[in-house]
């Protein structure tokens, strides 16, 4: 994904949900996989949430999602989930 793709928001301070840290533990990967995840994006597109987007990605060579949604009243793009496609 070329950068010069991305909207503003995608710069912004990455807070992660509750919901995304016990994930984290389930689906065995890290913060630090989670942001290698995102800066290794494929892809953008809205999801059926409102206000939340797909991130097309991989983790160790697997297709993965992450869902995200920016928050703008405080400039932050919160982590809601992160899977892997099946």
């Amino acid at each position: 994904m070329r950068m010069s793709d991305v909207p503003e928001w995608w710069f912004w301070e990455l807070n992660l949900s509750k919901h995304v840290l016990h994930r984290m533990i389930d689906r065995g990967f890290s913060e630090t996989d989670l942001r290698t995840m995102l800066e290794d994006a494929t892809g953008l597109a809205p999801n059926h949430e409102p206000s939340r987007w797909v991130v097309t990605t991989t983790h160790n060579h697997v297709p993965w999602e992450v869902i995200v949604e920016p928050v703008g009243q405080y400039r932050i793009l919160m982590v809601v989930t992160a899977y892997e496609v099946d």
